[in-house]
Parts: structure tokens; sequence; C-alpha cells
């Protein structure tokens, strides 16, 4: 089975899913569900399975296709997958389902938001969840410049209309500024990316390409590489969002309903930072290595403004948003320490923070459609009401503030040690930043957990066995990464030595050691 087009097949599936959807008769709500989530499911199946034949000691792109698209260009429908892009597949395998199964009325009335009412196309909803999915997969499995860009940008029409359509009161402002902002980003990376085939161009073929491998051997001006570094770390930034291109988040965030909310911030956000690591640093190594100073200086603000932001907010949803600016601090740090450490760090907290942050989510969506709000002072003392939810609550905001024992810790702990043996100035600054995310997440789940029942609160029925359903794979998967991360690590890290030979990096030996002075 080595040679079946794993890669296509996983890329093209979801979207099938989604023309199956549309051609079903209607009126039957129920069975569009059914068929959404089970597709999803096969799709996470197809991504074990090319799990199990991608091998972490081989070549560094495996499960590789290739067929022309433009030749005269030199464009092509290029697939390929290093450790990097297969962890972040299986945390697309692994949550579209959880999402397709946790919105299963989001389509019909979405109940976290007042004031919004009527009945949506139960239909298009799904659809383009599955499409979304095909997106997704798309920006990780890419190994051709011009075809990456083209799911960079596609990726903004579903989940436009997955916020615009069936989100909050304020979800037209939350969906074009989401849009306006990954659309302005987008913008700037296709003028990077017809520079970087300009370069590329072959004095006698004169055709350029956009085959990645082919671009990480060119020989780029110093001077060119800082400008196209910016095209493409901008689009990257306010993908992720890295402070000051944020701003966009906790509006998306917080009109988007909850299982959107989760792909949004669990994955979307994630092709910013996978962006950092595939593209900026391979493809501009002098330039990343001039830039990651003031990186370095975007990300600790990032961390304590976040943090102070979460800390006061009084909507969920937004709270939740602003911790992610926050845990992005983090990523980007160990992006740009180049050391293996912090590099492996990184991306398992972009694996780590898909699922924390998604848990977080999805409670704060099932306490929404409880209580009708997601305003913090409508709740007080609700673990008397719902203790179930309010321990799930309690396990996701753990592995927020990254508690040992937690998927999180792991995560943060590589970040800060890698980053700590190149600057351990920003290493030690931005350990202050795990305090503030005690700080916001404990407050925050006092506040609506603890304490004595607000007052006229009305009994709530706990977690509900479709609930139970969505909510246990990640707690399972935030304990068994926490207590054992090894598999991800052993995949992710061949990838990073790759990421490092290209800028031309190696780990700092210790001084003890080195024979530093």
């Amino acid at each position: 089975m080595s040679n079946f087009p794993y890669l296509s097949v996983l890329t093209l599936f979801p979207l099938v899913g989604a023309l199956v959807l549309m051609v079903l008769p209607k009126g039957n709500d129920k069975l569009v569900k059914i068929v959404a989530l089970v597709w999803s499911l096969l799709s996470l199946v197809l991504t074990g399975f090319a799990a199990v034949a991608f091998v972490p000691s081989g070549p560094r792109f495996q499960l590789v296709e290739s067929y022309p698209w433009i030749p005269a260009f030199g464009v092509h429908f290029g697939f390929g997958v290093d450790g990097i892009a297969l962890v972040m597949l299986g945390l697309v395998g692994v949550l579209t389902p959880v999402v397709v199964l946790a919105s299963w009325h989001d389509a019909e009335k979405y109940a976290g938001a007042p004031g919004v009412t009527g009945k949506r196309s139960t239909k298009a909803f799904f659809a383009l969840m599955l499409a979304l999915q095909t997106c997704m997969v798309g920006v990780f499995v890419a190994t051709d410049v011009f075809f990456f860009y083209v799911f960079f940008e596609v990726m903004l029409v579903p989940m436009y209309f997955l916020i615009s359509s069936y989100g909050g009161p304020r979800r037209q402002y939350a969906a074009v500024k989401f849009f306006l902002y990954s659309l302005l980003g987008g913008l700037l990376m296709l003028a990077a990316v017809i520079g970087l085939y300009v370069v590329s161009i072959n004095h006698v073929t004169h055709i350029g390409t956009f085959d990645f491998t082919a671009l990480t051997k060119l020989m780029i001006d110093p001077g060119m590489q800082k400008a196209l570094f910016l095209g493409f770390f901008v689009a990257f930034a306010i993908k992720a969002p890295l402070f000051p291109f944020h701003t966009w988040l906790p509006d998306a965030g917080g009109q988007a309903p909850a299982g959107v909310a989760v792909l949004l911030v669990g994955v979307l956000d994630k092709v910013g930072t996978f962006g950092f690591l595939r593209y900026c640093i391979p493809l501009f190594p002098d330039a990343s290595k001039f830039f990651a100073p003031y990186v370095f200086a975007l990300a600790l603000i990032g961390i304590f403004y976040g943090a102070f932001l979460a800390i006061g907010q009084s909507d969920l949803k937004r709270l939740v948003s602003y911790t992610s600016v926050a845990h992005f601090g983090f990523i980007a740090l160990g992006c740009f320490a180049f050391t293996s450490q912090a590099g492996v760090g990184a991306v398992l907290y972009m694996v780590n923070h898909g699922l924390s942050t998604g848990a977080l989510f999805l409670v704060v969506g099932f306490l929404a459609a409880r209580r009708q709000s997601v305003s913090v002072a409508d709740f007080g003392g609700t673990h008397k009401l719902v203790p179930l939810i309010s321990g799930a609550f309690f396990i996701a905001g753990l592995s927020a503030l990254a508690l040992p024992g937690t998927n999180s810790f792991v995560s943060e702990f590589l970040v800060l040690i890698g980053t700590f043996t190149v600057n351990s100035a920003v290493a030690v600054i931005a350990t202050l930043g795990m305090i503030m995310a005690a700080l916001y997440v404990l407050w925050m789940y006092q506040r609506t957990m603890q304490g004595p029942l607000k007052a006229g609160q009305q009994p709530m029925v706990d977690m509900s066995t479709r609930e139970k359903w969505v909510i246990a794979p990640l707690l399972v998967l935030i304990i068994f990464t926490g207590v054992y991360p090894k598999p991800i690590t052993d995949v992710i890290t061949p990838a990073i030595h790759y990421t490092m030979q290209d800028v031309g990096k190696s780990d700092p030996m210790p001084s003890a050691l080195g024979g530093g002075k």
C-alpha cells in the first residue's frame, strides 16, 4: 500500500463528502448529520493509515505525489508530508468528527448568543465543515508553494460562511473582520510568492519553480530574502495570530458557534505557526535569523498582553480566545529559537493547544446551550448543578495553564528550555507568563463553577451521552500526551532537525561540556 495516493485522497475525500451532503434529500437533517459524522470518521481512519505508512526515520517528505497543473509556470499539484505536517493532519482528523458531533444542533439554532434564532440549512452547515476540512488538509500536505497558497486563501471561504451564517449577534462584523485581515495577509504572501518565483527563474529554460525542495536550494540575496520573508511572515502572523496582528481573533472566536471556534482556534490558527516552520525559516534562513530578535519581542508582548486581556474578560468565549494569543507567543518563541528542543516543543504545543483550547470551547458551548449566555456574570456555583461539565472544564483549564501531567506542560517546558540555551533572559521572562496563565484560568473557573449558586439560577441538565462522546477523546488525549508524549515527539524530531539544517543551526552545547567560559 506504499504506492497508494494517501494524501490526494485524504485531501479530496472531505470535499466529496460535502458534495454528497448537498445532494441528499431535503428535510432529512438527521441523515445529513449521520453522513457527515461517518464521513469525518472515515477521514480519521484514512489519516491513521497514512500515519502507519509514514516512517519517522525515513526521507524528509514521504507519501509524495506530484501531478502537473500549469507547466508553463512550473506549478504542480504537489503532495508530501514531514513529521510536522503529519501530526497536524492527526489533529485535523481527531477534531473534525468531534466538532461534527458537538455541532449536532448548531445549524438549527445557535444557542450560544441571545437574540439569534431561526432555522438554517443543516446541509450547508455540515457541507461547509467538510469543505473546510479539505482546505485544512491541503495546506499541510502541499509541497508546491503556489498550491499551498491556493489552499491558504480558499480556506477563508467556508470559515467566513460558517461564522457569518451560523454565529452570534455580531457574526457579520466578526466574519468580515476575519476575512479582511486574512485576505490582506494573503495578498502580501501572493506578492512574496511571485517574487520567489521570479528569483527562481532558470536563465536557460526561462521557467521558475514553486517546488519547496528546489526553492530551499536557491541562493537569494540577503536584502531580497528580508523582503520575501516579511511577505510570508506577516501573512502567517495574521493567521496565527501573533501580536499585534491578533485583533480579529476575539471577535471571530467569540461569535462563531462553539464547534466552529474549535476548528478556527484549534487548527486554522496553526497554519500560521506551521508556515513559520515550513516556509519562513527554510526558504529564508538568513532573514529568519535577522528577524528572530524582533519575533522574540512580539512573542513576549503577546504572552503578557493576551494574559492581561483574558483576565479582564466577562465573556467566556472571548476569554478563551485571548488565552490563545498568549499561547501563540510561546509557539513563536519555539519556532525562532532555532534549537531542536524549542522546535519540537513548538510543534507539540500546536497539537496540544488544539486539544486543550478545543476542549475549553466545547465546554463553554455546553454551558452556553444551557444558560443561553456566555457571560461570566450569569454563572456561579455551577459545579453543584453540572458536576460532569464542571470536571471537564477543570481538566481542560489545567491543560491550558500547563499543569505538570497535562499535555501543555511538556510543550511549554521544551519551548522554554530550548529558548533558555540561546537567550536566557527571554526564557525567564516568558516563564512568568505561566503564572499569568494560572491566574486567568483559575479565576475563570472560580467565578463560573465555584462559590454559592447565583440567585435565581435554574436547574441544568448535566452532560448528555452525546456530549460525553464529544469531550471524552480530548480529555483522554490531554492526559495521555501529558504523561507519554514520546510517540508524537518521535515523529516531530526528524522534521525539526531538517529545518535546523536549512537555517544552518545546531543545538548549543552546555558550557560545562562545550568548554564555555
